[in-house]
């Protein structure tokens, strides 16, 4: 860059030019990412107009996962979803009874998206479409095999995932 006599800092055209190259390469890369699986935002509305699931943090402590359960949690309530972010990644979890949830894995087994979204009790993934039922299976595609499904244990208002 170089300045005027006021001391004001212009830009040469090659810089302009490499700058606006730099840009749009990001801005194309970054769309490539997010509707070719592998990216999509986890918090983001889903592809089939859902809502986006509610995240919640989790810990994780020797291979388990811990995520507690109060009052103000999206998951106080039977019938709840929430997207459980961890270290080790992202997974769907659903409270089905007082005592129990389900945990799969967020990742979509179509192209490797981050299933962020709900309608009604159903998983959407942003990419592509498919829905999952909140036992993990495929409830329409273009997705073929179910999410992963993890063992839960809910205890003192701690939910443990073995992930």
């Amino acid at each position: 860059m170089a300045c005027t006599d006021d001391g004001e800092k212009t830009q040469t055209r090659r810089e302009f030019c490499t700058r606006a190259c730099q840009m749009a390469s990001l801005a194309a890369f970054g769309g490539v990412l997010s509707s070719c699986g592998g990216g999509g935002s986890p918090t983001g509305p889903s592809a089939g107009g859902g809502a986006a699931l509610p995240l919640v943090t989790a810990t994780r402590v020797n291979g388990v996962l811990s995520v507690t359960i109060d009052a103000a949690s999206p998951l106080a309530t039977v019938g709840n979803l929430a997207l459980v972010q961890s270290s080790s990644g992202y997974f769907l979890v659903a409270r089905t009874a007082q005592n129990t949830f389900t945990a799969l894995t967020a990742t979509c087994t179509h192209q490797v998206c981050t299933v962020s979204g709900f309608a009604g009790s159903v998983y959407l993934c942003p990419c592509h479409g498919s829905e999952f039922d909140t036992t993990g299976r495929v409830v329409r595609g273009p997705a073929n095999a179910p999410l992963r499904q993890y063992a839960t244990q809910f205890s003192n208002n701690v939910l443990t995932i073995s992930a």
